[in-house]
């Protein structure tokens, strides 16, 4: 995603809320089912140990330490492998957005991708949910879909939207692409 029109997305989208994010009901199955084939899956959660260590990387990269020492609470990293090429269901896929906008959170997508991809991709498709408090964003899932393999990111935070940048590439976070355009989905505008 093009640095420049990621944070100004991220920040048009800025809304007071008074709530913490939580998961939506009903999401983790959402993830597991999205695909119509079986996968494999594993997954790891950072704990507070890991945390402590992280908090070091995050200040290698950039971060200043007053933010990293607050910035993330844990990391969810959750991966599924396909034997064979993943058809991801749109109405799956539309039900796991309609959560998510039922709780409150701003979705994000790559605005330079085609509806044939987003089912059965041959590039990677991914989808971005932040959940905010005033100004400051305490809840990210990305979600990365590819031919044969999924992956989702959830992190629980207290950051501002220039810290993602600071996050990328590190802990399982996708990297930056500079190729992409993130843009409001639609109905999000």
């Amino acid at each position: 995603m093009r640095l420049l029109s990621c944070l100004l997305v991220v920040g048009s989208l800025v809304t007071g809320s008074a709530c913490v994010a939580q998961q939506p009901v009903g999401v983790a199955q959402s993830f597991a089912t999205l695909a119509e084939q079986p996968a494999t899956h594993t997954a790891f959660t950072f704990d507070r140990m890991a945390m402590q260590v992280a908090q070091g990387v995050l200040e290698m990269n950039g971060m200043p330490p007053e933010r990293a020492a607050a910035a993330l609470r844990g990391i969810t990293v959750e991966n599924f492998r396909y034997r064979e090429p993943a058809f991801y269901t749109p109405e799956a896929m539309e039900g796991l957005i309609a959560s998510y906008k039922a709780a409150g959170w701003k979705h994000l997508v790559n605005g330079r991708q085609t509806a044939a991809n987003t089912a059965q991709p041959k590039q990677v498709v991914t989808d971005l949910w932040l959940h905010f408090t005033g100004a400051d964003i305490d809840g990210v899932t990305v979600l990365a879909r590819a031919e044969r393999q999924m992956s989702v990111v959830e992190l629980t935070c207290d950051l501002r939207p220039l810290d993602l940048v600071h996050l990328s590439g590190h802990f399982g976070i996708p990297k930056v692409d500079p190729g992409a355009v993130m843009v409001p989905a639609p109905g999000e505008r």
